[in-house]
């Protein structure tokens, strides 16, 4: 039910303003991220966001699955990092107040997680307005094979992606440094999808042979797209406003400007290293990391310099499995020491 609720607010914080979002952050909504719970307070929604909830709401499901493999993609990047990309004591609520470099991650690893499980719906026919993309199927190829299959339909998936994440910030004032950067991540993480589709084939034919070879296009593993945005993160690059409030620009006038996959920040990050509850560090002390190694989760970088300890504990786990016939499996409880290493 805690993650639950963290799931919830996550996605609340991404689409809605920020006085309503420090209320369901206050309250710790136990609400599980369902279309109703979504779309309950229909007047907050901004006029696209409204008309999915109204005439589309298995579409507001999708959405909700691809928020939640989004925050799993973000804990996964940043497990060994000052910033791990924690829920805990409302941390990341805080974090997405402000247009850091962390804050950008989350919203384009949203923007592509929902891409990703919309398209994924199409594919797998749990959507009535979408099908397979067989788009492809009439241009011609080398001869040695041909485009057939279900392709996924990311033009779907990016389009409902963009209708939904986008639809309150594109109805905030013209200027506005936060609304340029928070659309311009949005659509960093749309792109870290729909510019890297794969072609996946298979093969027709007696006995394994292949005589005619189909191909579609897949989407990119979401672990790819993960590693894609992460190396944006550390080459993100810090913006202002243009002069007429329509673009962003670089801070320095000898760095290039943003291409559309690249992710934006306009205020510094925080420091990770020391508990600082009001913009959302919890500090590093306590998280545990790896005193073998020199670089990032080795103490010396995570622990910032202070020192850490180190302790034996007991580790329960199965062990010595077997298949019993019919039908069960049968383990024993092993115990392992192992050594914890944390920061002090």
């Amino acid at each position: 039910m805690r993650v639950q609720g963290v799931l919830i607010g996550l996605y609340f914080y991404l689409i809605f303003p920020a006085n309503i979002i420090g209320l369901w952050w206050a309250v710790g909504s136990p609400l599980v991220m369902d279309t109703n719970s979504i779309c309950r307070k229909t007047r907050r929604l901004a006029g696209k966001q409204r008309a999915i909830c109204r005439k589309e709401p298995e579409i507001v499901e999708e959405v909700a699955k691809g928020a939640k493999v989004a925050l799993m993609e973000c804990q996964y990047q940043f497990r060994t990092r000052k910033w791990n990309c924690t829920t805990l004591r409302r941390s990341l609520s805080k974090i997405l107040r402000r247009d850091t470099r962390e804050a950008a991650f989350v919203y384009a690893i949203t923007a592509a997680g929902v891409v990703y499980a919309v398209t994924e719906a199409c594919s797998m026919g749990r959507l009535l307005q979408c099908t397979c993309d067989n788009n492809l199927r009439d241009i011609a190829t080398d001869g040695e094979w041909e485009w057939g299959g279900c392709g996924d339909n990311v033009d779907f998936g990016y389009q409902k992606s963009r209708e939904f994440m986008d639809a309150r910030r594109r109805k905030r004032r013209r200027g506005d440094v936060t609304t340029l950067v928070q659309l311009h991540n949005n659509e960093a993480g749309r792109q870290a999808v729909r510019k890297y589709m794969r072609k996946e084939c298979k093969c027709h034919g007696l006995s394994g042979s292949c005589t005619l070879k189909t191909c579609w296009r897949k989407m990119p593993l979401f672990r790819d797209v993960g590693n894609r945005l992460k190396q944006k993160f550390d080459g993100g690059s810090k913006v202002i406003s243009s002069n007429d409030g329509k673009y962003l620009i670089p801070e320095g006038d000898t760095i290039k400007p943003p291409s559309k996959e690249d992710l934006v920040y306009s205020e510094e990050s925080p420091d990770f290293c020391r508990r600082n509850k009001k913009e959302g560090a919890l500090g590093t002390r306590g998280r545990e990391c790896d005193p073998t190694s020199m670089g990032v989760g080795g103490c010396d970088l995570l622990c910032c310099g202070r020192n850490y300890s180190k302790k034996q504990v007991t580790i329960k786990e199965n062990c010595n499995c077997r298949f019993m016939w019919c039908c069960e499996v049968i383990c024993e409880t092993c115990q392992k020491i192992k050594t914890e290493t944390r920061c002090l």
